[in-house]
């Protein structure tokens, strides 16, 4: 058994509301609605730090960006990752593969997903060629199928620095 591999999940749902920008991993979309949050809402970001944190046995995002600090209204999910891999490095560890899924009416990924993987790839500093999202709807049932929410679930896995 090779002890020096590591696997986390992140989950991340935030209603959908007007007039909010939408941003998915890292990629800023064309619509209606985005996610409500107190950052930017990037549900994607926001799934793929916990997943990163919890493969480096390290505490989840909520714990070190708390949405009661005044200093992380409205800001950029980008910069969390950022600091999230400083964190990994800082134990040795980095990103070796994302797999993503992200649940939403909208917007349709499809047209931004080359650019939203490689977004993912750059801000994790993860090879390119490992990084994938996929995008579900939620077929009419519950909040997402009725285009009131998203949800993002992300695999990480982490190997030597």
């Amino acid at each position: 058994m090779n002890d020096s591999l590591r696997i986390g999940i992140g989950i991340d749902v935030h209603r959908l509301a007007p007039g909010r920008p939408c941003m998915l991993a890292g990629v800023r979309f064309d619509a209606p609605v985005g996610p409500l949050g107190h950052s930017d809402g990037d549900a994607v970001l926001h799934a793929a730090c916990d997943a990163v944190l919890g493969a480096a046995g390290l505490d989840d995002l909520g714990t070190l960006f708390s949405d009661r600090a005044p200093e992380n209204k409205n800001r950029a999910s980008a910069e969390f990752c950022g600091e999230v891999v400083a964190r990994i490095r800082g134990r040795g560890l980095r990103v070796l593969s994302l797999d993503c899924v992200l649940e939403t009416e909208t917007p349709k990924l499809a047209p931004a997903r080359a650019a939203m993987r490689a977004s993912l790839a750059a801000l994790f500093d993860a090879p390119p060629d490992r990084v994938n999202i996929k995008g579900k709807t939620g077929e009419k049932v519950d909040a997402i199928g009725r285009g009131e929410a998203l949800r993002a679930t992300v695999v990480a896995l982490l190997g030597p620095a």
